[in-house]
């Protein structure tokens, strides 16, 4: 976090130049100022209407890395956010600038992302011909617009850093094209933002769950995202060391408890293996987790009859069928629990023979560990398996949206939480993954950043495949290509649509990459993998590019049981 820019840093600058920069003294230095003050970094793309606010920021030094698409601006500030706890900005122009952002925004706004977007806007007096209403389309989205002017400048800019860290939502703070410019005026108060709600630990509710837990026989605590922003997670697996309990976790807390009784991901996502211990659990506490269709298997993670126990903050937005929820801070009631239950004398974790030889906590590939799916093409779970031994361990995963997304998360381990991020699933959209995976190399340079992209979102993003390779000190790209919109292709194809749509002309990544600057290979099977660990031996800085041409016959776990479920 940087301190704030005064006009003093001008005080440098020989002669009168001080006095005479066009950046100073206006609506958008003063936004700069607060900017610098309170965000880790910022992401943009100069244009008219945020000319003087960048031209303020990296005169004056604060980070800016400078994106090729809109998008992308906001994809990299919401993957930093992911990967630091910490809030970042974003910066375009008005207009083309701000609706290239869209995608991205109702991304964050739906995963619940705080950033900032400044972005200029149409004149205070009135649209030109080219204008459209900024302000409806951000609502149009759920995401809520601040206006700068001069009387209110730093106040607002303030507004929108503290409105986004409360509601864990995005804000666009706007500057209107004839004020940016403009000095400052008399400052006018803003009315204080109202106190964010708690909600406290009832004892009643404190005592049931408690008493529920220590009846359990096979309990199962299954962490969200919510554990990680209430810093819950060491009392909560402390708890569930207590009772004797299984972990799980959503995959916006992958290795939350950092624990050899840890399960994995919950839904989609889980291994077979594994899936088959955590339906024998009779109790499920699950904490900071929404429970939504993917977390749940769609509805089959768990049989009917377990009980099942929500704890969260947030609203409900919607239980599975006989679930409890209590509403409560999560960190407070977690420390409650740990206060009135009591240790277990005997648990599953050396009573259950699945789960005392610890089989299922292998990361093997035991769904299908063949090299080759029937079509002679990679079998895309034998390479991510195989990327899981060979990758530095102290690595960010940062994954774009498709089918491929069935693999890494199964199969590849993370050191934290915040080492795996899936910028594009809230909202379903792909080709986030470079400007998501520049965003994450800047906020987590000393980890090697591994982007995991499938050939369709990989060629939708292509503009910021430079900003990743010029912003990366150590990473490594891996294009899952299946020369499909794969999908679609699983979903329609085999109902019987025409494919023609859905395929895609083989292309070679490694080679696109190594014109812009990258190491690279085509691997066609698993021994041309040895070229990365190599790579990776040498010590070298900057970035490889692995396209595995993986078999399209090959369906991720999720979509086969979705697809089974619609039959």
């Amino acid at each position: 976090m940087r301190t704030a820019m005064t006009s003093t840093s001008t005080d440098l600058l020989p002669g009168d130049q001080a006095s005479t920069l066009p950046d100073e003294g206006h609506v958008s230095a003063i936004v700069a100022d607060v900017v610098a003050e309170r965000a880790g970094h910022m992401f943009g793309i100069l244009g008219n209407g945020n000319a003087h606010l960048v031209s303020r920021l990296t005169r004056c030094g604060f980070p800016f890395t400078a994106a090729r698409h809109e998008a992308s601006t906001v994809a990299m500030a919401d993957a930093y956010h992911r990967a630091t706890g910490s809030i970042a900005a974003a910066s375009t122009t008005y207009g083309a600038g701000f609706t290239n952002t869209y995608t991205t925004l109702a991304e964050a706004r739906i995963a619940r992302i705080p950033l900032v977007l400044v972005v200029g806007d149409a004149p205070s007096t009135g649209s030109r011909p080219f204008d459209i209403d900024q302000v409806k389309a951000a609502d149009a989205a759920g995401v809520t617009t601040l206006v700068a002017r001069p009387e209110n400048a730093a106040e607002i800019t303030h507004r929108a850093f503290d409105l986004a860290l409360q509601t864990v939502q995005p804000v666009v703070l706007a500057i209107p094209y004839d004020l940016a410019t403009t000095p400052p005026a008399t400052p006018q108060p803003l009315q204080p933002l109202p106190a964010k709600p708690v909600w406290p630990a009832e004892p009643g509710e404190l005592d049931g769950v408690a008493a529920v837990l220590a009846a359990a026989e096979r309990p199962l605590i299954l962490a969200g995202r919510g554990v990680v922003l209430a810093d819950a997670a060491t009392p909560l697996r402390k708890l569930g060391d207590r009772l004797g309990a299984l972990f799980m976790t959503s995959v916006m807390a992958a290795n939350a408890f950092n624990s050899e009784w840890d399960l994995g991901i919950a839904g989609g996502f889980t291994r077979v293996h594994r899936l088959a211990v955590a339906r024998q659990a009779d109790v499920v506490l699950v904490v900071g987790a929404s429970l939504n269709t993917f977390q749940t298997r769609y509805g089959t993670l768990f049989p009917a009859g377990t009980r099942i126990i929500r704890i969260d903050n947030e609203p409900d937005t919607g239980l599975p069928a006989g679930a409890e929820y209590v509403r409560a801070d999560i960190r407070p009631f977690v420390d409650g629990l740990l206060e009135k239950v009591p240790a277990a004398t005997s648990t599953w974790r050396n009573r259950v023979p699945e789960v005392a030889e610890a089989e299922f906590r292998s990361s093997d590939p035991n769904e299908d560990s063949g090299e080759f799916g029937p079509d002679g093409r990679l079998n895309p779970r034998a390479v991510v398996a195989a990327l899981d031994r060979i990758l530095p361990a102290e690595r960010s995963v940062v994954m774009d949206g498709g089918h491929f997304i069935g693999w890494a998360p199964m199969y590849l381990s993370v050191p934290d939480p915040r080492a795996m991020i899936l910028v594009g699933t809230a909202f379903q959209s792909i080709g986030l993954g470079f400007g998501s995976a520049a965003g994450v190399s800047v906020a987590r340079p000393e980890r090697t950043t591994v982007l995991v992209s499938g050939d369709g979102g990989g060629l939708m993003g292509l503009a910021d495949f430079e900003t990743f390779i010029r912003v990366t000190r150590k990473g490594v790209v891996v294009v899952l290509n299946d020369s499909a919109y794969g999908a679609e292709l699983h979903q329609y194809a085999a109902k019987g649509l025409h494919d023609q749509a859905m395929l895609i002309d083989e292309v070679d990544f490694a080679a696109v990459g190594r014109a812009l600057g990258a190491a690279g290979t085509k691997a066609h099977t698993l021994a041309d993998l040895d070229q990365l660990e190599a790579w990776l031996a040498s010590h070298v800085e900057g970035v490889f590019v692995l396209d595995a041409a993986i078999s399209q016959k090959v369906v991720a776990e999720y979509m086969a049981e979705s697809m089974a479920l619609k039959k």
